[in-house]
C-alpha cells in the first residue's frame, strides 16, 4: 500500500522540493479533489481517471442476524473510473 506521505516524499525527491512542500501539495490535491465532490462536480485527471459524485436511491435490505426487513438511507458516494491509460498500464 503506497501512503499519502510516501506520494508526498517521492514528489518531493523527483522536484527538488522539502517534504513539507510535497506533503501541501499532496494536501492541496486531495482538498481540491473533496471540496469538487461535495459540490456535486466531477474532478478530471487525464491519463488516471474521473472522479464523481453518485446518489444512491433510499432502498429495503435485510438484517442477516435476525431477518427484518430494514430501510437504508439514501445517500451519495465517490465514484472513481479509470482512465484508458490507467487501465492499459494496468493491463500490460
Amino acid at each position: 500500500m503506497t501512503t499519502a506521505s510516501e506520494i508526498a516524499d517521492k514528489i518531493a525527491s523527483e522536484h527538488g522540493l522539502t517534504k513539507v512542500q510535497g506533503k501541501s501539495i499532496v494536501e492541496a490535491v486531495i482538498a481540491s479533489i473533496t471540496e469538487a465532490a461535495v459540490a456535486g462536480n466531477e474532478t478530471s485527471l487525464p491519463g488516471f481517471g474521473k472522479f464523481k459524485v453518485k446518489e444512491t436511491p433510499e432502498r429495503e435490505a435485510r438484517n442477516p442476524a435476525t431477518g427484518a426487513t430494514i430501510k437504508v438511507a439514501a445517500a451519495k458516494k465517490l465514484a472513481f473510473t479509470p482512465a484508458k491509460a490507467l487501465k492499459d498500464a494496468l493491463n500490460k
